[in-house]
């Protein structure tokens, strides 16, 4: 199976529009356009019944003493962990693209509508959820994408892969409030394919 985007290459920087915060010279970061980008799939395995995409960034930080910190950096060495930024599953086997600004354009305080999606597809929740919960402006559940915010003050680029898996079954039997990770296992066993498309993104100018 094959994968592209006609927003980004593969191993190119994700424009800042597909964002969640761009650079700002001033206070480190402004939000941005947080549009989802576009994706697009072909050579699909027989026999697949649906398909389910996950982004998420490898490379974030595993402790948070020194993200967003004035005077500090993030070391590049330091442990990395998922962060998941999209999933969406039961997406109809005949489909084969996701247009760009379909699924998000602009943030949604306190997180956008789920599970349902486009098309009967489902949302699972994203990486904010978590990210924000002791924010009162902020907090809730974050369905659907939302995209890169890495720390401004880390030294190391961060790689946000979007992955496309076809699978043999309609629904993934996943309820209710779902994350990645469960997705994840509710898939095991059921993959027929999968493609990989990697883009890049930093906040630090440094790194420009």
């Amino acid at each position: 199976m094959k994968i592209w985007s006609d927003s980004f290459a593969d191993n190119a920087t994700i424009p800042g529009e597909f964002a969640f915060g761009v650079i700002d010279p001033e206070q480190h970061v402004k939000l941005s356009q947080n549009k989802n980008p576009h994706l697009a799939w072909n050579d699909v395995p027989d026999g697949a019944k649906s398909f389910v995409v996950i982004c998420h960034d490898v490379d974030v930080p595993s402790k948070g003493d020194d993200v967003n910190q004035e005077g500090r950096t993030v070391p590049a060495d330091l442990p990395r962990v998922d962060f998941f930024h999209w999933v969406l599953i039961d997406i109809p086997a005949d489909v084969r693209e996701i247009a760009a600004t379909s699924h998000s354009h602009g943030i949604t305080p306190h997180g956008k509508f789920g599970p349902e999606a486009l098309h009967n597809m489902r949302h699972g929740i994203n990486d904010y959820t978590g990210w924000f919960a002791n924010d009162p402006d902020m907090a809730g559940d974050y369905y659907g994408y939302d995209g890169p915010c890495p720390p401004w003050n880390d030294t190391l680029l961060h790689h946000y892969v979007f992955t496309v898996y076809a699978l043999d079954v309609e629904r993934l039997p996943v309820e209710g409030r779902f994350d990645g990770a469960q997705v994840r296992q509710a898939m095991a066993g059921h993959v027929l394919a999968e493609a990989h498309l990697t883009g890049v993104y930093t906040l630090n100018p440094n790194l420009l």
